[in-house]
């Protein structure tokens, strides 16, 4: 199972770097697979968000399609630096609270790393469903957190995707930002 999440999960941060509406169908497979690899992990906070990621998968193909007009694509957004620190001091909040309710009330392996994982990738993925550039970094330093977590839990598999990932959101950012200054979009809100 896990090496199907793998393969889904890369195709996805594949097609999503190049902004491809398949990237969403791919994305809402993995998602659902890895409620199971990591439920039998014992990483909680991964199996909550991947519940609300089957949620934000669909929001985000539909976003992408509808908020298309006339032209092919969605244009990539931008937010205003205040926004993206705000948004980060909202990741380090869930991620203290989330992780003292995952170490006080469950058996959860590595609850703060993990809650972390569950509030900045909320984040990331809401941007990204909006295609907010800055989305990327809020993936980079997921990627860098779950490249630890997963391989203390000796997820190799998926400690190697999270490493691609990352490669993947250095080069995303990029492809991402060309296409924001060949065609700029209006500032992004929450």
């Amino acid at each position: 199972m896990e090496s199907a999440a793998a393969v889904f999960g890369f195709l996805c941060v594949w097609l999503t770097v190049r902004q491809s509406l398949w990237c969403w169908p791919c994305g809402l497979v993995q998602v659902t697979i890895y409620l199971f690899v990591f439920y039998r992990a014992r990483l909680y906070s991964d199996v909550i968000l991947h519940a609300v990621y089957v949620v934000l998968q669909v929001y985000g193909w539909i976003h992408w399609r509808s908020g298309r007009g006339k032209s092919r694509e969605l244009p990539v957004s931008s937010q205003a630096h205040w926004l993206s620190a705000a948004w980060a001091a909202a990741a380090l909040l869930g991620t203290l609270l989330w992780g003292y309710l995952m170490a006080t009330r469950t058996d959860a392996a590595l609850p703060y790393w993990d809650a972390f994982i569950i509030a900045a990738s909320l984040i990331a993925q809401w941007l990204m469903a909006r295609k907010v550039l800055e989305s990327w970094f809020f993936w980079m330093a997921v990627d860098v957190v779950a490249i630890g977590v997963y391989s203390v839990k000796e997820l190799y598999l998926t400690t190697v995707l999270y490493a691609l990932f990352l490669a993947l959101c250095v080069s995303g950012f990029r492809a991402w930002r060309r296409s924001r200054i060949a065609s700029p979009a209006p500032a992004e809100s929450l």
